[in-house]
């Protein structure tokens, strides 16, 4: 996948002139953002076929083979270091039913959606390669993350963990000079990304990326995880989810896997006691808390190599 080549946000020159935007002008200007384009009718018809019954390979293997872009991450996946396949697998046949119904879901949902994530951050300067591991890893640690407290009904933990960060690409597809602005920041030191969007800007990512979703109206539990991802706790509604995707949010970003934008350290202490636990957990032993850490740290070390067959 093609992406913006990484700059030295060190060394970019910084923009005193820039002020911060009232919210009328925020919100006119996310009304004239892009759509994210609704999915395909071979992702369409691909999910409704892995929903059903009648699972064949073959079947399976025609529709994705409509979708070239989804060809070569199926096909790039499958043989990636994560695999450890001594015979490269060339069919698409052979990859579908290696991988098994799970994964291809998840790799027909995230083709879509990062490319429709890409064109909507345009051509400002950011290493989006790894914005986009960012976004994957937080959503497959996500899943790894409510598993530990109850089987998940469906992929809606998947979805809000892909599109916890929606408001960074929003607001470089609306304000690229204020959102440059805020990287130089960022890249400065140890300051909150929150403070310093806000201090640049006037409003920060997670209320950006709310009010983008809101406008389209998109399902809740997106509107939500945009909104309250650092804070779960003040969601009204969906919070295990929420909390889920702020630890696995943590996660990714203490094992400094991807790029968020956000540069300030996480430590093992900081994930291992985020509020999140408390509405995972809130009347279980330490001990099952400790198991379940444990099992996410053994998920993020098998990370990496996933994430370089899908981006």
């Amino acid at each position: 996948m093609s992406s913006t080549l990484p700059i030295d946000l060190k060394t970019e020159a910084p923009r005193p002139d820039l002020s911060p935007v009232n919210r009328t002008l925020i919100e006119e200007r996310v009304k004239g953002c892009a759509r994210l384009p609704s999915l395909r009718s071979v992702e369409s018809a691909l999910r409704e076929l892995l929903n059903s019954d009648r699972r064949y390979t073959q079947q399976i293997s025609e529709i994705i083979r409509r979708d070239p872009s989804l060809t070569a991450r199926l096909l790039r996946l499958v043989n990636s270091v994560y695999y450890s396949l001594d015979t490269p697998i060339k069919s698409i046949e052979e990859a579908v039913f290696y991988l098994g119904i799970r994964q291809i879901r998840q790799l027909a949902m995230v083709t879509p959606v990062i490319e429709d994530f890409q064109k909507l951050a345009g051509n400002t300067p950011f290493p989006w390669r790894e914005f986009w591991q960012h976004c994957i890893g937080v959503a497959i640690m996500t899943r790894e993350v409510i598993s530990c407290v109850q089987a998940p009904a469906d992929d809606s933990d998947y979805v809000a963990g892909l599109v916890h960060d929606m408001g960074r690409i929003v607001m470089a597809a609306t304000f690229p000079d204020h959102f440059m602005e805020v990287q130089h920041r960022a890249a400065q030191g140890h300051r909150s990304l929150l403070e310093i969007e806000t201090e640049v800007l006037g409003m920060n990512h997670t209320e950006l990326g709310a009010m983008y979703l809101q406008h389209h109206n998109l399902p809740d539990i997106m509107i939500e995880t945009a909104r309250y991802h650092h804070e779960p706790e003040r969601a009204s509604h969906h919070l295990q989810i929420i909390a889920a995707v702020q630890i696995a949010n943590l996660l990714v970003r203490h094992a400094e896997i991807g790029n968020s934008g956000d540069t300030s350290m996480v430590t093992s202490e900081i994930w291992t006691q985020a509020s999140g636990w408390d509405i995972l957990f809130p009347d279980r032993k330490a001990s099952e808390r400790a198991i379940a850490c444990a099992a996410l740290r053994r998920s993020l070390e098998r990370l990496p190599s996933l994430l370089q067959g899908l981006v």
